[in-house]
């Protein structure tokens, strides 16, 4: 089924993988990336070789993909998503805690720095949440993607894709440097994106 999932997404999206700064591993990394659509986290996932695949969860909205069945058994069997509280983070129930129960000592995992979908092609500035997770795991790769087309192939608000061209393009990967400040690493990890657009 999840080959199926992974099937479907490169035939829907048209989606091209390109390998621009790193090749595919197996090691564990967090794959980080501009957001724009709902078909983001699937699209990133099927351009995975197939053991990347098996090895590397999505971080998704909690709220978003409990709201029906379908959407709770795509997250959970397809997936295995993890599913992260967005809206109202707690002590007792923290995102940053959770991606790093999910990474364990063998998961990669595939985060949107940005929080949410941006409507247009700028970037919204990254949250916090990445230098945290890159300060808990310094022994961890930090890979930069970039989406382009996917906004576009499936525009907020709408169900049905567009017949489009999308595109997935994976960067040199990055690490956060000795007594680096969240201001500069995240800025630095916006810039490996951006930067992606000129290759």
């Amino acid at each position: 089924m999840r080959n199926f999932f992974a099937g479907l997404a490169k035939l829907v999206t048209g989606a091209n993988a390109r390998w621009v700064g790193c090749a595919p591993d197996v090691r564990q990394r967090v794959y980080f990336a501009n957001h724009t659509s709902n078909l983001d986290a699937l699209v990133i996932w099927a351009s995975l070789p197939p053991p990347v695949r098996e090895l590397t969860r999505p971080v998704a909205a909690r709220d978003y993909w409990t709201k029906n069945k379908l959407r709770l058994y795509i997250a959970n069997k397809i997936f295995n998503a993890v599913l992260i509280e967005r809206k109202r983070p707690t002590t007792h129930d923290n995102p940053l805690a959770d991606m790093l129960d999910a990474l364990g000592d063998r998961h990669s995992l595939i985060i949107f720095p940005e929080g949410g979908r941006q409507a247009g092609t700028e970037m919204a500035p990254f949250k916090g949440g990445l230098f945290h997770l890159a300060k808990d795991r310094t022994d961890l790769e930090f890979v930069p993607v970039l989406i382009e087309n996917l906004n576009r192939i499936l525009p907020k608000g709408e169900f049905l894709p567009v017949p489009l061209l999308g595109g997935v393009s994976f960067g040199a990967p990055i690490k956060l440097e000795a007594g680096e400040p969240k201001v500069s690493f995240l800025e630095r990890a916006e810039n490996a994106v951006k930067e992606l657009q000129k290759t």
